[in-house]
């Protein structure tokens, strides 16, 4: 059954949006004119951003402060993840307080890990037994969940919270945490239990700034600290002085300290009288996530997080970073010839997302007017169809297809009819004209009052797009495949990522060789082309990558398609990347193939697209 807000809570939403998408209209029909894309979440308020990379994507865990909070008021977590820093795919709620059957309340900071092929997600709570905060573990088997209590009691549990954790390239992980103390604890390798008592960090002036004002409180260190380690220097960044906080940062040259303050990463901005930092680098990038109040309804309880994009300066310490409404720059554009989840956002007005029955979540609560951006839409040649999957209770409606604003040009118009049900789903298709090169889509609805319809996936088709591979996912045996230079290719029901069968190849003698095609005559000078590969070794850990071989005018170039990862025989790991191809003068061979770093392990790929 779909549970509607009451009518008061639907109002005060409509009425928030309405005035987001005034301003945004009122830019769309100014040429030139700069659309925000901070804060990176606006369909709810989210806070205490907690980032990690992970197979080409950065995942991004975040609380969700409750609509017209006046109080820390967090009843779930929430996962998001990005491969481009700019569209952000909503993946819903995967952990909340009902997880942890001996937690009441306190939604409150926590940071995800990967380790052992399995995610652990620590977050303090207030103890039901206590009242007092604790600390407790949940575990995963994927990124985005779900997420189960991994030992059914806290963790640790003294009163304070704001857990961070940190693997060190020696193996052994460090989980910290405290307001208004600063504590540690030695992990053990099953990331659940640890060693040795919880220790304090000495909050010393030279170690953490000097405060003024408070006897009780003469250091900077407030909270939410973030550790990490960058060219052998471990990082501490955390909330400082509070209130209102700004972001500070210490360094050391072990993971318990000595630390010694290195000044201020944000200074006191925005209109939230909290933040809380988040560091990690991505595709050759350095990022800081932090929140702040600028969502229409905003304050230090209704919170949301951004993010901004910067460089370690030439000593390794970290420049003051400024809030932006502008955000991080796109580092990738998105195939739309590839199915593309509704609730991947970069910008929005007036929607909101839900569970979806096929998985997922969808994009519902949809009125006349509302509208979705997605941000650097890469159509190459050009789109001439487009088919999204809704489902309406009602009488459906339409969707526009808009370039560049609200107001943009329309390059299709999608109807979408009544299918008897908020999750009954089928595909509307339309003709597409007019959409090629790169631009910002907008898929704007129009119909009549109340709720239209809602949107699982959408996928454009036509000459400007399409997967070049051949047999990409291996369910026709090795049709279409051949080897670059020695080794055997079979296929292998036996381990398989999607479908019933995956590529296997052994037998190498070379990095270089391994699972090919021509694409010749399907590639475009000058285009960019999106490449996903996931593999998986047949023993080992080599490192995987997709490389296309070009010969043009005698001269052979190689092309790095996605960077090199490290891949096991546990599991399926995603190798992913937006690489522009060129060529000066004819090309007389263009080979498509996956290969190793070093080494002749042999390895599996499958479910293969250059799009």
């Amino acid at each position: 059954m779909r549970v509607f807000p009451t009518l008061p809570e639907r109002a005060r939403i409509r009425r928030v949006v309405a005035w987001v998408a005034a301003v945004l209209c009122a830019a769309a029909l100014v040429p030139g004119v700069a659309r925000a894309d901070n804060p990176i979440v606006q369909h709810i308020y989210t806070a205490d951003p907690a980032p990690l990379v992970h197979n080409g994507r950065v995942y991004l865990y975040t609380g969700h402060d409750e609509d017209g909070s006046t109080w820390f008021t967090m009843k779930e977590w929430r996962v998001w993840s990005s491969a481009d820093m700019v569209n952000w795919t909503d993946h819903g709620s995967p952990l909340n307080i009902a997880s942890f059957s001996w937690a009441s309340a306190d939604a409150w900071a926590g940071q995800v890990i990967a380790r052992n092929g399995k995610f652990y997600w620590y977050v303090p709570m207030t103890v039901r037994a206590t009242g007092a905060k604790g600390i407790g573990v949940a575990v995963a088997d994927s990124p985005t969940g779900p997420f189960r209590d991994a030992i059914g009691r806290p963790l640790v549990s003294n009163g304070e919270i704001d857990p961070t954790v940190f693997l060190d390239s020696d193996g052994q992980a460090y989980l910290y945490w405290g307001n208004p103390n600063l504590w540690y604890v030695k992990l053990n390798p099953d990331m659940i239990s640890y060693s040795g008592s919880p220790t304090k960090i000495p909050l010393t002036t030279a170690g953490f700034g000097t405060r003024t004002g408070d006897a009780n409180r003469p250091t900077l260190f407030e909270e939410g600290p973030w550790v990490y380690k960058r060219n052998g220097l471990y990082y501490n960044v955390f909330a400082a002085k509070c209130c209102s906080e700004f972001i500070g940062y210490s360094t050391a040259p072990g993971p318990t300290g000595p630390w010694t303050y290195r000044g201020t990463v944000m200074p006191t901005q925005g209109s939230s009288f909290t933040n809380h930092p988040g560091v990690v680098d991505f595709n050759g990038g350095s990022y800081f996530f932090y929140h702040n109040g600028a969502l229409p309804g905003g304050g230090g309880f209704t919170r949301s997080v951004a993010v901004e994009r910067f460089s370690y300066n030439a000593d390794g310490s970290i420049p003051t970073i400024t809030m932006t409404s502008a955000g991080a720059p796109q580092i990738a554009a998105v195939n739309p010839y590839t199915r593309q989840e509704a609730e991947t956002i970069a910008w929005e007005s007036g929607i909101e997302t839900e569970a979806a029955s096929e998985g997922g979540m969808d994009v519902g609560w949809i009125e006349n007017g509302d509208y979705i951006k997605v941000k650097g839409v890469d159509f190459g040649a050009g789109a001439s169809s487009f088919t999204a999957r809704v489902a309406s209770a009602t009488s459906g409606g339409t969707i526009e297809l808009r370039l560049d604003g609200t107001a943009g040009p329309v390059v299709g118009r999608c109807a979408v009819p009544g299918t008897g049900g908020w999750q009954t789903w089928v595909n509307a298709s339309c003709a597409v004209t007019g959409a090629a090169g790169t631009h910002d889509l907008y898929l704007r609805f129009t119909g009549g009052s109340g709720n239209l319809f809602n949107v699982n996936w959408w996928q454009f088709g036509g000459a400007g797009g399409g997967n070049l591979i051949a047999n990409g996912d291996g369910e026709s045996g090795t049709s279409g495949w051949g080897v670059m230079g020695a080794g055997t290719l079979s296929s292998n029901s036996a381990v398989v990522h999607g479908g019933a069968a995956s590529l296997s190849v052994s037998g190498r003698t070379a990095s270089w060789n391994g699972p090919s095609q021509d694409v010749t005559s399907k590639l475009t000078n000058g285009r960019s082309y999106t490449t996903t590969v996931w593999a998986r070794s047949q023993g080992g850990t080599p490192t995987v990558r997709a490389t296309l071989a070009l010969t043009a005018n005698g001269t052979t170039s190689y092309v790095s398609l996605t960077p090199g990862t490290a891949v096991n025989a546990d599991g399926w790991t995603k190798l992913t990347g937006t690489t522009a191809v060129s060529w000066s003068g004819t090309l007389s061979a263009a080979t498509f193939y996956v290969e190793t770093a070093s080494g002749t392990d042999g390895f599996s790929v499958d479910d293969v697209s250059l799009q």
